[in-house]
């Protein structure tokens, strides 16, 4: 693995991939469960948008979680967040129409934690926008349906981080969101962490790498 950039210089690098460039350029910025991704995608698209207002828009992966009322009768619930709980097609999809850019805006689903519910059309891509981030866990796994991703992204980045951090942050996202030690365990041995072994182990190499650990 090269030396992990800071989230400062792979947004460097995001602008001088997209200097000059006639289409909009899509990245994906993949990680483990409490890797950071949100974060440093926000941190990315701020530094972006700060000397150019509106070069860059962020679409998380999460906004195409299934909906509980698909997971509960199929027994998914316990395992929400794995790779099979996402509507993968649907993602593609509009990563294609985000591609062709022939739509004024293009309306996005975001993800709701505080309610565990996706918001359809809550983020507003505008067309005039030339880079569009894409974050996510599983957008480089090298298996199906997730694998015909990838000829829709320009560039792909992984975050870097240790597994004790991963555990770390996980746990402590569980506690403030109101789970008790129990469960809080339940939550990341049953369904965090083997997730995010799974990204670890079955993901392609990405073009670049980014410093998670900040």
């Amino acid at each position: 693995m090269t030396a992990p950039l800071s989230p400062q210089v792979f947004a460097d690098r995001l602008a001088a991939l997209a200097q000059g460039r006639p289409a909009r350029l899509i990245a994906a910025l993949a990680g483990p469960p409490g890797a950071g991704k949100s974060t440093i995608a926000e941190a990315v698209a701020a530094r972006l948008n700060a000397g150019a207002p509106g070069r860059c828009a962020v679409l998380p992966m999460d906004g195409f979680h299934f909906d509980d009322l698909v997971l509960v009768p199929r027994g998914d619930r316990p395992r929400k967040g794995a790779p099979h709980t996402f509507d993968v097609g649907g993602l593609a999809a509009l990563l294609m129409r985000l591609r062709a850019n022939t739509e004024a805006e293009i309306a996005a689903p975001v993800f709701d934690r505080t309610i565990e519910i996706a918001r359809a059309g809550a983020r507003i891509i505008p067309q005039s926008v030339p880079i569009l981030l894409v974050e996510g866990n599983y957008l480089l796994l090298r298996a199906a349906p997730w694998s015909g991703l990838r000829p829709l992204f320009d560039v792909t980045a992984m975050i870097a981080v240790a597994p004790q951090t991963l555990r770390a942050r996980l746990g402590a996202r569980w506690r403030e969101a109101g789970m008790t030690e129990a469960e809080t365990l339940a939550k990341l041995e049953e369904n965090d962490l083997p997730n995010g072994r799974l990204v670890t182990a079955e993901s392609v190499t990405p073009d670049l790498w980014v410093d998670g650990m900040a």
